[in-house]
């Protein structure tokens, strides 16, 4: 087993471990994937497999909490879109001693606050993701949030997909930053045609 994350460890070991741990739990795997996009990548990354461990969760938690004080972003609440942000946003939130609660979409697929949940205007709020691949839930949670009157002080997450090049408007905190290369199926690269594409959850499919 990997060893294990604590706040006093500089970023860059948090990540090597993080890493670790994370293709330990089968969450973080390289190959040839095809994605439910429908565009394939040669990483893929579920980090339910990895926050189905308690004992690995909450340390990565204590983690970026801890980044997140340092920088002086205290929030009043945690928000995460379900399902992948329900557990980040709940075990942050319970790492910074605040509330936690989640958006989901509705019957017409738009990202909503539901379940009787409410925020005061002025509130200062951390999004809390598992991953940020495109930016895109977090900034419709955002949009949420803005129509309240809330304040969003950052992003906070395990994993940012896009290796720190998703431009957001507000902070973004990752423990891993992860370079994962996508392609469309008229342009897979050479060193990945000749690989059977495995659709997370399905047989692989033939190689090219």
């Amino acid at each position: 087993m990997p060893q294990v994350l604590t706040p006093d460890l500089p970023a860059a070991e948090v990540a090597t471990i993080l890493e670790a741990q994370l293709r330990e739990e089968d969450a973080l795997l390289t190959g040839h994937f095809k994605l439910s996009s429908g565009l394939h990548s040669d990483t893929y990354v579920q980090c339910a497999r990895f926050l189905r461990r308690p004992e690995l969760a909450a340390p990565a938690m204590a983690v970026l909490a801890a980044q997140l004080r340092a920088a002086g972003l205290v929030p009043d609440t945690v928000v995460g879109p379900a399902m992948g942000g329900v557990v980040v946003s709940y075990e942050l939130a319970r790492q910074l001693g605040v509330p936690s609660l989640f958006t989901e979409r509705d019957a017409q697929g738009e990202m909503t606050l539901r379940r009787g949940f409410a925020l005061r205007p002025g509130e200062r709020v951390i999004i809390a993701e598992d991953v940020v691949t495109t930016g895109k839930s977090t900034l419709e949670v955002a949009r949420v949030l803005a129509e309240m009157g809330v304040e969003v002080l950052a992003v906070a997450s395990l994993i940012d997909r896009t290796g720190g090049a998703v431009k957001l408007p507000f902070p973004n905190f990752a423990l891993l930053a992860v370079n994962a290369a996508v392609f469309d199926a008229d342009h897979i690269p050479a060193h990945l045609a000749g690989v059977p594409a495995v659709k997370p959850g399905s047989r692989p499919e033939k190689a090219a």
